[in-house]
């Protein structure tokens, strides 16, 4: 069954060219104009994946992206955000918010296509081996199958990225993981994300374990090198 994706884009040359460049490649596309449309059509169906532009009619298509990472059902789903800003903050802010991706206008169709193909390809990955440490005082569970991470007996809400950095984290935990290795594990060979990237997602990741045990960190950053997750400390 062909991957059915919702694009939500007020423009109609571009909504037209991105359908019809998708559709080629034996995807379904559900077209929205409007933040409005888009939140009952996700309610209503199920989506592989989600192409938001930020400017709307209606609003701000950063505001449905911070709804939908709120929200178990859509924390996983891949979400490319389309916007004629390309300034670095613009581009940071949708990653901080759960983007897997990011695009800026204008952009060459085929290479859109590839981005979202890639996304599906990653959205399921094989599963790997589970890294829970027996010992006593571990207070993480990594669910590997359903990719879900529970700490101190409470689910993360974390997005596909973040599930996979600090599953990767983890599983290497006493070792120092590189930047590009990171990128490689929760990216994929093809990503063309930065460092930044890994900061901004490490950054989302701490706060999320801190809401839930305040007393300590647990990711350290060794400069130059990148991060270590570390169980305990002298």
């Amino acid at each position: 069954m062909p991957a059915r994706l919702l694009l939500v884009e007020d423009d109609p040359a571009i909504a037209r060219t991105v359908i019809y460049t998708l559709e080629r490649e034996g995807l379904q596309v559900n077209h929205s104009l409007l933040l409005g449309d888009a939140r009952s059509l996700l309610a209503g169906m199920r989506f592989d994946a989600l192409i938001l532009d930020v400017g709307l009619p209606d609003g701000n298509g950063l505001e449905l992206l911070r709804e939908l990472r709120q929200h178990a059902q859509h924390q996983t789903m891949p979400v490319l955000v389309l916007s004629a800003h390309g300034e670095e903050i613009d581009r940071v802010l949708g990653l901080e918010l759960g983007a897997d991706d990011y695009v800026a206008k204008p952009f060459s169709p085929r290479e859109l296509a590839a981005r979202v193909k890639g996304l599906l390809r990653r959205a399921t990955p094989a599963p790997a081996a589970s890294a829970n440490p027996t010992s006593n005082g571990n207070p993480f569970h990594d669910d590997v199958t359903g990719q879900r991470m529970h700490f101190n007996g409470q689910p993360l809400a974390l997005t596909r990225r973040e599930y996979r950095l600090l599953s990767t984290l983890l599983a290497g935990a006493g070792r120092i993981h590189s930047r590009d290795h990171l990128l490689t594990a929760a990216w994929g060979d093809d990503s063309e994300s930065t460092d930044r990237t890994i900061d901004t997602h490490i950054k989302t990741l701490r706060a999320k374990l801190r809401a839930v045990d305040a007393s300590r960190e647990y990711i350290t950053t060794h400069r130059g090198m990148g991060y270590c997750f570390e169980f305990s400390k002298e």
